[in-house]
């Protein structure tokens, strides 16, 4: 039991700090929050993260490519030019690695306002602390496994990040239903989205990338986008105004 709770944990730890700062904040920027605020959302999201810790700096640009280029040879992950999901997270590996290390010219219109903490990334992206995770995991299961399976639930801890990727970035253009006829292959993966925290409702974001709430009908409720609310209301990060829905 105590395996299964810690999984959880990882799962919707890492994947809410993953939509809200990651996702929202970095590549959309629909609230905003002080320097320090910011500050403890980097240390807060390499917790959760642990061992697949990712860039603010490198999602953020990333996912803004993917949105300008979506289903395109540009993209940096579509199911429609990669040959199975494998070489999809592959070529998302590169191009994420390569704007972290700047190994490649992206433009201006990517990298505005994308938050930046070079010192902190270069530790918590290093082979070190993610080596440190890893180690800290498998004494965790050590002590409280009480089955063998439960052993088989370590890889998911380890490549949480690249997991919820896959599922999004995958899976979410192939499976699951559209309100929004678009020119691309995004679709909203859940009636209600239990699993993902509303990222699920991937047509919607597509059509609205600059609302906060990925939800539109009744029952597409984002758990993320309560969080923020609450978050808001209390005064530790500030919405914007919410775009005029055409």
């Amino acid at each position: 039991m105590i395996i299964i709770l810690f999984v959880l944990v990882l799962w919707y730890g890492g994947l809410f700090f993953q939509s809200f700062f990651l996702h929202r904040y970095a590549a959309h920027q629909v609230f905003t929050m002080s320097k320090s605020m910011e500050r403890l959302t980097f240390v807060l999201t390499w917790i959760f993260q642990g061992a697949s810790y990712l860039s603010a700096y490198g999602y953020g640009i990333m996912h803004r490519m993917h949105h300008a280029y979506t289903d395109t040879e540009q993209d940096p992950h579509s199911p429609s030019h990669d040959a199975n999901v494998f070489a999809m997270m592959w070529k998302t590996k590169n191009v994420y690695q390569d704007i972290n290390q700047q190994r490649i010219v992206v433009d201006q219109r990517f990298t505005k306002n994308v938050p930046q903490w070079k010192s902190f990334d270069s530790f918590a992206s290093s082979r070190l602390s993610r080596l440190l995770w890893i180690g800290l995991y498998i004494l965790f299961f050590a002590f409280f496994a009480t089955a063998w399976w439960q052993w088989l639930l370590l890889p998911v801890t380890l490549f949480m990040a690249p997991i919820h990727g896959v599922i999004i970035n995958w899976f979410g253009h192939i499976y699951g239903y559209v309100n929004f006829k678009m020119k691309n292959t995004s679709k909203n993966l859940f009636p209600f989205d239990f699993l993902m925290m509303g990222e699920g409702y991937h047509n919607n974001h597509h059509k609205y990338a600059s609302r906060a709430n990925f939800g539109v009908k009744w029952h597409e409720i984002d758990m993320t986008y309560l969080i923020i609310k609450v978050l808001d209301a209390l005064g530790f990060i500030q919405l914007k105004p919410i775009p005029v829905r055409k």
